[in-house]
């Protein structure tokens, strides 16, 4: 038995998939079509195939088997004649469900946050990607312990009895796998802490040195890795698949020659994202916190976006990132008619791939992070010697030399060129009130 449950490496798994539809169940958790073709998309995406599906409609979810005895005997079957090896639930199993339909059918069964989990565990490649999805994939297999262990008969209590060659190790077993479980689950909080320190400085950094965070977010394959590519040419690679970009990158993007960003892919977000997930990736995503403007990209193309974007907003909200400035960005728009878009403030339609749109975007995104930082040249006499240490204190000095004047190029915010507007050469044209003709 392995630690975690997973995909096989090197074979196509056969599977049948299946979803839940109850009267009694959380929002969250309705099956629709689309919620089956995306969850066919992760099996594909983690290397397997969809051999079969079936959905069940029921008032509850059963206890013991989730979809009720008829249809577990019925997906039994349905494994046998369509010699599946893997059973995958679109709904959220209980470890005791877990236990009982993989006894039933005879084939290793998951849910559909088994299945995201796995496919983080296979593409996660920096250290604190693989930090995250381990914690992930603890914080997932506690809980679950006592389903997996199932199969061993309990050390019964003072004088019970038990078959011979069973008495004691299933409980013993258990409690020693928690206690190595709970060990590593605070070990790898401590190293997560770690990374979130060094973030901090990272971060304290750059608010220092004023330069500005751009965060790109949005639903798994809208596009977010495509977009980077196209501001930045950072060379990610930008595959139509499922979860393709873990790991976080950030890049320089010169938006005009007073403003210059940070510009961060981040992991995508998808429907029913295991919360153990979202937690472990805090490390990564609290950036959205902390970040001056969020590009929420968005696939034009596809029907159901508005579902897409309201899980991605709801994630936001969940981490906390609500009041950030965000950019709706429209992705793909040469995949659909153009009088169908979006239109409106902070909305702006592209197609990452193409380049149409990019232009307007970098618009938008000066407009919104302009903060009247303009470029001049000041002449300062050497009796006014201080401003210059003023300047390398309250603005970005590019360059001194020093000849009749001390001659100095800065970056300098609206309230510091008011101070020092009367050394700027050329002269800046006389201001005017809104009255004055």
């Amino acid at each position: 038995m392995t630690e975690f449950d997973t995909i096989k490496e090197g074979e196509i798994n056969r599977a049948i998939l299946v979803g839940l539809n109850a009267k009694r169940q959380s929002v969250g958790e309705t099956v629709t079509e689309a919620s089956m073709q995306e969850l066919e998309a992760l099996l594909e995406t983690a290397g397997g195939t969809c051999v079969g599906s079936m959905i069940q409609n029921r008032e509850t979810p059963d206890p013991g088997s989730f979809i009720g005895e008829g249809k577990a005997l019925e997906l039994k079957e349905l494994v046998k004649t369509l010699e599946a090896d893997l059973v995958i639930f679109d709904n959220a199993l209980s470890p005791t469900q877990v236990r009982v339909l993989t006894e039933l059918t005879g084939v290793q069964v998951m849910d559909r946050a088994g299945l995201i989990l796995d496919i983080f565990a296979k593409r996660a490649k920096t250290k604190e990607g693989r930090l995250q999805v381990e914690l992930a994939q603890y914080k997932y297999i506690l809980p679950r312990l006592t389903g997996m262990w199932g199969h061993l008969v309990r050390q019964t209590a003072a004088g019970g009895k038990s078959p011979i060659g069973t008495r004691g190790p299933g409980e013993t077993q258990l409690e020693t796998d928690r206690r190595h479980i709970r060990r590593k689950i605070t070990r790898l909080e401590e190293d997560l802490k770690e990374v979130r320190r060094i973030r901090a400085v990272q971060r304290e950094r750059r608010e220092k040195n004023e330069v500005p965070v751009v965060a790109i977010v949005g639903y798994t394959n809208a596009g977010k890795s495509t977009l980077l590519n196209q501001l930045t040419d950072a060379g990610i690679p930008a595959n139509n698949r499922l979860f393709d970009t873990l790991d976080t990158t950030t890049r320089t993007l010169e938006i005009s020659d007073t403003l210059t960003v940070l510009l961060s892919d981040t992991v995508g977000f998808i429907h029913k994202l295991p919360h153990h997930l979202v937690e472990a990736f805090k490390a990564t995503l609290e950036e959205l916190q902390y970040a001056d403007l969020l590009l929420h990209v968005i696939d034009a193309s596809r029907e159901d976006w508005r579902d897409q974007a309201q899980v991605v907003d709801d994630l936001i909200r969940q981490l906390g990132a609500e009041q950030t400035p965000c950019i709706r960005v429209f992705n793909k728009c040469d995949l659909c008619p153009e009088e169908i878009l979006p239109h409106g403030e902070d909305i702006v339609a592209i197609s990452a791939k193409t380049g149409q749109g990019v232009d307007e975007l970098l618009r938008a995104i000066g407009k919104r992070l302009d903060s009247g930082v303009r470029r001049v040249e000041l002449r300062i006499p050497y009796d006014k010697g201080g401003l210059v240490d003023q300047l390398y204190r309250e603005a970005k000095v590019e360059q001194v030399e020093y000849a009749d004047t001390i001659q100095v190029t800065a970056l300098c915010t609206p309230r510091v060129l008011g101070q020092v507007r009367q050394y700027v050469y050329p002269p800046l044209p006389e201001r005017k009130e809104d009255w004055e003709v």
